[in-house]
């Protein structure tokens, strides 16, 4: 037979803990002091102790996470990646902040985008300047060699050239002509002399492109000077300046086919030449 003791006083588990000598922290008796002091008894001293030690100083109480090797290579890399895209606008982004939605689709107000582009390629093509008689005929002595013209064509920016479509699947393209405005890897868009604005696709499509024949880098200098002299409000009429179908010039065509990259991969791709059979 087994005794168990009763107690003899009931105890309540729920009430809150109160020891007599409660510890009162404030301003002036502040807890890290006090801790330290009444922690360290090898010390003779512990309030000097605090002093030298403790006191004016950051103590860390716990070991912080430290970064492993392998996310300081990942970070490193995202770092490199975000380096290296600077400047560079994507597709989406270009689309969600509106970069290539225009204003308006006036022939007459992408004219000087034209002009722009001759020079361009005056400069690229180093073709000579014109003679300064124009009764001098245009004959094959005046005329550039066009073996070097393929490899620099190729790679130019066509942004403000005047494309004609040749040949084209759709019917309804054939004969437009217009400034490029904008080229994608497989259309381009132009602005036609009607005002308006169209996307003509690149492949099974065959372009005509018309180059200066001479440079037009003198001639732009003269023309912004009497530009200057008009009123801000006037504008310019295509009868006014200069296009490149209005002036001795060399066509090319180009096929769409072939053609189907983006300006700054044509940029820097190498093309090896070679004949075009369009069936």
């Amino acid at each position: 037979m087994s005794f168990y003791p009763r107690a003899t006083e009931l105890v309540d588990i729920y009430t809150d803990f109160r020891p007599s000598d409660r510890v009162r922290l404030n301003s002036q008796t502040p807890f890290t002091p006090k801790y330290v002091k009444d922690n360290v008894t090898r010390s003779s001293d512990p309030a000097l102790l605090y002093a030298s030690r403790v006191q004016g100083r950051q103590l860390l109480l716990g070991n912080p996470p430290r970064e492993s090797r392998a996310k300081k290579e990942r970070d490193l890399k995202k770092a490199r990646k975000s380096s290296s895209k600077v400047g560079v606008v994507g597709g989406r982004e270009a689309k969600t902040k509106s970069i290539w939605k225009l204003t308006t689709t006036k022939f007459d107000a992408f004219l000087p985008l034209h002009q722009l582009w001759l020079d361009y390629m005056s400069e690229l093509l180093g073709l000579s300047c014109a003679p300064s008689s124009p009764d001098v005929p245009v004959n094959d002595s005046v005329m550039p060699s066009t073996a070097g013209m393929h490899s620099k064509l190729v790679k130019a920016d066509m942004h403000g050239a005047i494309l004609t479509v040749h040949q084209s699947k759709n019917p309804c393209l054939i004969g437009l002509s217009g400034i490029v405005l904008h080229e994608t890897e497989n259309s381009f868009k132009i602005v036609t002399k009607a005002d308006k604005l169209k996307l003509i696709p690149k492949p099974h499509s065959i372009f005509v492109l018309a180059v200066p024949l001479f440079s037009t880098i003198s001639q732009e200098r003269e023309e912004t000077a009497v530009a200057s002299s008009s009123t801000s409000t006037q504008t310019l009429d295509s009868s006014q300046v200069k296009i490149v179908h209005n002036m001795p010039r060399i066509e090319f065509d180009l096929h769409g086919n072939q053609f189907c990259f983006r300006s700054a991969d044509r940029a820097s791709r190498k093309f090896k030449h070679k004949e075009s059979i369009e069936l």
